[in-house]
């Protein structure tokens, strides 16, 4: 993921990153899933997993060891007590708990590597679009929230950017009031109608194929060959237009559910071709950062216990 001009460990290394996390986040559904459908074994399971992992010392590190170990447990069952109790009742609402509680680990990820961070503006951490795209779209996909692209030592801003084992989907997101009707057209504006009331916005295309030409210029450099789409998306209102825009689609309101569904059912693992993509894009994105201080410690997925701390 790579988040405006914030530096990203995903930039640091492609290959390895997206995997992980992938990996880590699994593991960490599993043990929470495990904790809220029967919390009883769930503590005697990792009570036996730490007196099997026990190394074989001395007489002195045994006790040492033993009463360290007893103290660790009596902390995790306290955790875990206290996490049990504020789990809630659905599967399908743990599965919304358990997001959220990843969402800030995402968004550090996004936003730091090992010995250095950016200092993120607060919004994106309550940004629904964000989170949106975070949350409900598979793991396999790959986020570039609104990147700037550095051309010719010039700053660019680009658009969202969806990378896909199959292709890069580039999107302009319109959210207007929901009683709003947008009429696309050939010109270089819209018109967004409500209650007989007309306005105008900058028609998307425009930004999309800007968008289009800095990706396209990047990966013929690198010479990566991987299909390229625009994409204007609304959620909620209808899109009207009398000839779509060559070579982009339009949906709407009307036409986002099956969009959404689709992109949704796509089962398949990362692929080289799509982290190769995604690594010459990210190598021509700005990044503002500074030296991490040596005494924060570098936040990774964690169990889901210890998340808030």
């Amino acid at each position: 993921m790579k988040l405006k001009d914030y530096i990203s460990r995903y930039e640091w290394d492609t290959f390895r990153y997206p995997t992980q996390f992938i990996r880590v986040k699994k593991q960490n559904w599993d043990k929470l899933y495990r904790t809220w459908s029967n919390p009883e074994l769930t503590s005697l399971y990792d009570e036996e997993h730490n007196q099997e992992t026990t190394s074989v010392t001395s007489k002195f590190s045994k006790l040492k060891t033993f009463i360290q170990r007893n103290q660790k447990v009596e902390v995790e069952q306290e955790n875990q007590k206290e996490l049990t109790d504020e789990l809630p009742n659905t599967e399908e609402e743990l599965k919304h708990y358990f997001l959220d509680k990843i969402l800030p680990f995402q968004l550090k990820w996004a936003t730091s590597t090992v010995n250095r961070i950016s200092y993120v503006h607060k919004k994106y951490y309550t940004d629904p679009l964000l989170k949106y795209f975070l949350q409900r779209f598979p793991d396999t996909y790959l986020l570039m929230y609104f990147p700037v692209f550095t051309v010719k030592n010039a700053p660019i801003d680009g658009e969202i950017l969806l990378i896909s084992p199959l292709g890069i989907e580039i999107l302009y997101v319109i959210e207007e009031d929901s009683q709003a009707i947008v009429m696309a057209g050939n010109e270089r504006s819209w018109t967004v109608e409500q209650q007989n009331d007309f306005t105008k916005m900058i028609n998307p295309t425009i930004a999309l194929k800007r968008t289009e030409h800095i990706i396209k210029s990047i990966l013929q450099k690198y010479e990566v060959d991987f299909p390229i789409y625009k994409t204007v998306i609304s959620r909620t209102n209808s899109i009207l237009y009398t000839t779509e825009p060559y070579q982009t689609r339009l949906i709407g309101k009307d036409e986002y559910k099956e969009w959404f569904e689709k992109r949704r059912k796509l089962r398949t693992t990362l692929k080289n071709r799509q982290l190769k993509a995604a690594e010459v894009l990210l190598h021509h994105c700005q990044s503002t950062s500074v030296q991490r201080p040596e005494w924060e410690e570098d936040i990774s997925l964690r169990t889901i216990g210890e998340m808030g701390e």
